[in-house]
């Protein structure tokens, strides 16, 4: 799907990162199976864009996202007691596959809202976010992982209050409880302080970026230290044998930084 033709999200590239906005803004940016579908092509082509090192994934307006638009999708849910098959495909899986992504919640993140980004690589909040997991209010069950990104972000109790009361949090709660990764002063200040990160990021290589989501998304939840090591040994071996570790090496023994751009 071609950027021209998104109607829910809007994208815009700067020096590598890629700013991915949801534009339902009289709408709080509520989700629809059409934004999740332009939201995932939109990782795609960024992670098959040479030209694209970060994502950052944000809200246009004063919301975030307030959660699944109820019309345009629970109602259609309920009268044929089935989902959609236009759903987007595994949400969970692009997020972690892809290269890294920061999330910066700019208001109300509420039940997908909250879970499409709990498998990000960083969330970064305005004092403004609010974040609820709301799903129990609505007769539903939590989603896309969240019953195990919630528990690994926040803990168990913790995650658990959210999830079986539906309540709602602000930022500075969220940060307390671990939900949230950093909250900037002010919302002028959120997309600045993530681009800042999102470059910082970019910096290194990204065959490494990689392989680093790689061993997270398979070893946070792996109760076999051994089996911890081995698949770190694994890429580790390899990363060695890297035209990205060569050029880390040159670069020290000549004083320069490294240069880990079109490397074979």
């Amino acid at each position: 799907m071609d950027a021209s033709n998104y109607e829910t999200i809007l994208t815009s590239l700067d020096d590598g990162v890629l700013t991915i906005t949801m534009n339902r803004p009289e709408r709080l940016n509520a989700w629809t199976y059409q934004m999740g579908a332009e939201l995932q092509a939109a990782l795609e082509a960024g992670n098959n864009s040479a030209d694209v090192d970060v994502f950052i994934l944000t809200g246009a307006g004063r919301g975030f996202c307030a959660g699944a638009d109820i019309k345009e999708t629970f109602k259609d849910q309920a009268d044929s007691g089935t989902s959609n098959d236009n759903a987007p495909r595994d949400w969970v899986g692009t997020v972690r596959r892809s290269k890294p992504i920061i999330a910066a919640v700019n208001g109300a993140a509420v039940g997908v809202g909250l879970t499409q980004i709990l498998p990000c690589d960083f969330i970064m909040a305005s004092p403004e976010a609010k974040f609820s997991a709301r799903f129990v209010k609505m007769g539903v069950v939590p989603e896309l992982a969240s019953s195990y990104y919630l528990v690994a972000r926040a803990g168990f109790g913790l995650a658990n209050r959210m999830m079986l009361t539906g309540e709602t949090i602000d930022a500075v709660e969220a940060e307390r409880i671990g939900l949230v990764d950093e909250l900037v002063k002010d919302a002028d200040a959120l997309l600045s302080r993530a681009t800042e990160l999102a470059k910082q990021i970019g910096e290194n290589p990204s065959s490494t970026l990689a392989v680093v989501k790689e061993l997270v998304t398979a070893n946070m939840a792996e109760p076999d230290i051994k089996e911890v090591q081995r698949r770190e040994m694994v890429a580790l071996n390899e990363a060695y044998k890297s035209p990205a570790h060569h050029e880390a090496i040159a670069a020290f023994i000549e004083k320069r930084p490294p240069n880990f751009k079109n490397l074979a």
